[in-house]
């Protein structure tokens, strides 16, 4: 399968080239303008071409594409990222096998909201909170990246909760509806005061999912606010509340799988009880999050300015599960600033210099007690946990003759944690765990061999600490002996274009090596604790690629044709990991949770009448469940469509009706596997063929 889908792919584009070249010949005088890709992620916005590491940018039009109900098709097509739902609300993601660490959610990759991290600093971050139909644009740094970010070995996200490329003031409306009581509602407004602009963001979603007890619900609300107080300097301010409810189905052995993939887990019978079903337990998650942060960008001059951010949410969550129900309170607060000192401009170097902090610490209250039917029964256990992580940083970039970009990085991070017993010890002091600080430098740099081709190459240390999740997991023990994951990551690649970049080819291939890596085991009684399993090898290729074969026009039938490919080749082997219970060795086997091959390919096509189909394929190869390699889930061809109408109302009033079908092959597939599950249970199947109608009105 892997050697067919290449060879067509390569055919294909080899072919489809050279017959779209007549087409963009004829079309050259009378096509619209595509904007510019940048990014920000580096502290100051430069074009994407140049920058001397693997980022992708996901723009407003590409996530239009995308179903709005979550960030999981979205993020796939980027290749190096797996995004996962094992029920709606429930996400997982990982960026270069970080899937090992987060069976439950986001682990060692680190998310900022604007300046504000989402992240916080028990490396916890909860993605599922937002709405993506609130998220014009998304850029991903992929690697370890902590020289400006603190730990992380995974990569970093940054979401942005403003679409700067939109006109200054608009309102606009949306509801779709589809498949398994599937109903989502959104409103947006953004209007220009003065020198004020303001964006107001509220949503509701619904979905009773396809399996049993996988209902869903959402309310949230998203307020961000630029001021623009003098010449370039601004004051920005994001706040967000999200209610988010979401049953779990938990996971199936393979005979359920197959027999019956929407049942939820069902009661075991042991020869001394029957441990009780999902349904019977009510489990599920429930999360209400507060997010406020201030963001002020002040200029001292046109050669230095300064980047400060205030922040802080605090977090209600509650998980009753099949053995206990956990309840959390969490409250984080902090601040990032950066300064940055530019060199006077000159005909063969232009330089830049940042230095910054960054500071976070989040103080938690864990309760365990046991689950009686969906509500809390007697306590087990309760513990104060507070977490304080903070590194400054320093940067600096230089274009020289405008042919080489070189950036050269280090920062020097601190973390440790503080925790007690409640109960039942009554403890009256905290135990202190500090980790040594750490350095994390970075030296990267890219060459201009033509003005359409840029190499790039890059070493970078990882350096990423148990999370909080982890030093204190489900069986209630606070893990003093887990130590940091650390790693040096290789990098080389290319990025191609034609001149106005409707041709765009991005090539990466890297080596990063970690050590200590941070793995999860379960015990009998199903509550997990993590280990540090000596270390991986992790070899791969990522590529991306789009071409506009027909340019966007206003006169052809073919007023537009695209077609995007991205593939993800991740060998991803065990170094040296030996189970000190079992004695069994893991080493040279695959990273579990870890596709070795995926390919997503999509073709968007626009016609007269303001009409254009959008259709995407993703397949991806065997996974394997757990770290012996004695299961995998088989491999799976994915397959979407959308259509849609965007009629002419007026100069500024736009109209969008849309219907969409996804895994239209109904395919069997299981997005979202508990790896190395107890019982073997390890299928959280995915729904079926589905559908989705929708409308939106933007005036």
């Amino acid at each position: 399968m892997l050697k067919t889908y290449t060879t067509l792919f390569f055919t294909f584009i080899i072919a489809a080239s050279a017959v779209a070249q007549t087409a963009k010949t004829a079309s050259k005088r009378d096509t619209t303008h595509l904007q510019a890709v940048t990014v920000k992620g580096y502290l100051s916005e430069q074009p994407v071409l140049s920058v001397p590491a693997s980022v992708s940018v996901l723009g407003a039009s590409q996530l239009k594409l995308q179903p709005d109900n979550s960030f999981v098709s979205a993020l796939n097509t980027v290749p190096g990222v797996r995004a996962e739902e094992r029920s709606p609300g429930s996400y997982r993601l990982s960026i270069r096998g970080s899937l090992l660490r987060s069976p439950f959610g986001v682990r060692d990759v680190k998310i900022y909201f604007d300046e504000i991290p989402l992240t916080d600093a028990g490396g916890n971050t909860y993605l599922n909170a937002v709405d993506i139909a609130s998220v014009p644009s998304i850029e991903i740094l992929k690697g370890p990246d902590g020289s400006l970010f603190g730990a992380n070995s995974g990569g970093v996200v940054l979401l942005s909760p403003v679409n700067r490329y939109a006109d200054t003031s608009y309102r606009s409306i949306g509801i779709n509806t589809g498949s398994y009581g599937l109903f989502h509602e959104k409103a947006n407004i953004q209007q220009q005061f003065g020198k004020n602009l303001l964006s107001i963001n509220q949503s509701y979603q619904a979905y009773q999912g396809y399996r049993q007890n996988s209902n869903m619900s959402r309310n949230y609300i998203q307020v961000a606010d630029k001021w623009n107080y003098s010449g370039k300097n601004e004051l920005r301010f994001l706040g967000l509340y999200s209610d988010l409810k979401y049953e779990t189905p938990g996971g199936l052995n393979l005979a359920q799988f197959m027999a019956d993939p929407r049942l939820a887990r069902q009661p075991t019978v042991t020869p001394k009880s029957t441990i009780p079903g999902a349904i019977q337990q009510r489990i599920g998650i429930s999360t209400t999050m507060y997010l406020a942060g201030l963001v002020n960008e002040y200029h001292f001059s046109d050669r230095i300015r300064n980047v400060l951010s205030v922040f802080g949410n605090h977090v209600d969550f509650a998980n009753p599960f099949i053995t206990n129900y956990e309840q959390r309170g969490e409250n984080t607060f902090g601040f990032r600033t950066y300064f940055e000192l530019a060199g006077l401009p000159h005909e063969n170097i232009n330089w830049k210099v940042n230095l910054g902090m960054e500071w976070q610490q989040t103080n938690s209250v864990i309760s365990n007690y046991g689950n009686k039917g969906g509500a809390k029964d007697t306590t087990q256990t309760s513990d104060y946990i507070h977490t304080n992580q903070h590194f400054i940083f320093a940067r600096y970039s230089a274009d020289i003759y405008k042919r080489l970009h070189l950036e050269v990085a280090l920062s020097l991070n601190w973390y440790g944690y503080d925790f007690k017993n409640i109960y039942p010890l009554a403890q009256t002091s905290f135990t202190n765990r500090d980790f040594t600080p750490q350095l994390m430098p970075r030296l990267a740099l890219s060459y201009q061999v033509t003005n359409n081709f840029i190499w790039r190459a890059s070493v970078s240390r990882g350096y990423s600490t148990p999370t909080t999740a982890e030093v204190r997991p489900t069986d209630n023990i606070v893990n003093t002996a887990l130590q940091a994951q650390t790693g040096w990551n290789y990098e080389t690649g290319f990025r191609l274009r034609n001149q106005d970049e409707t041709m765009f080819l991005d090539v990466s291939a890297f080596y990063y090596r970690i050590s200590n890596a941070i793995v999860r085991r379960v015990n009998a009684d199903e509550t997990e604790h993590y280990i540090n399993a000596g270390g991986t090898n992790q070899p791969g290729v990522e590529l991306s690629f789009t071409d506009w074969l027909i340019r966007p026009n206003h006169t052809h039938f073919v007023r537009g044709l695209q077609f995007n490919e991205s593939y993800t080749l991740s060998k991803f082997t065990f170094r040296n990991y030996v189970d000190a219970v079992t004695n069994a060795s893991y080493s040279g086997n695959n990273l579990t949770g870890v596709p070795q091959n995926v390919f997503v390919s999509s073709l968007q096509l626009r016609i007269p009448y303001n009409l254009s189909v959008f259709a995407q394929h993703n397949y991806t190869s065997k996974i394997p469940l757990n770290d012996g390699n004695t299961v995998y889930a088989g491999s799976y061809n994915l397959l979407q469509a959308k259509v849609s109408w965007q009629p002419t109302i007026g100069h500024q009033t736009h109209l969008e009706i849309y219907a969409g079908a996804d895994n239209i092959l109904n395919e069997k597939y299981s997005l979202g596997n508990d790896l190395n599950a107890v019982g073997n249970r390890y299928y959280n199947a995915s729904p079926l063929r589905n559908y989705t109608v929708g409308m939106g009105v933007v005036f």
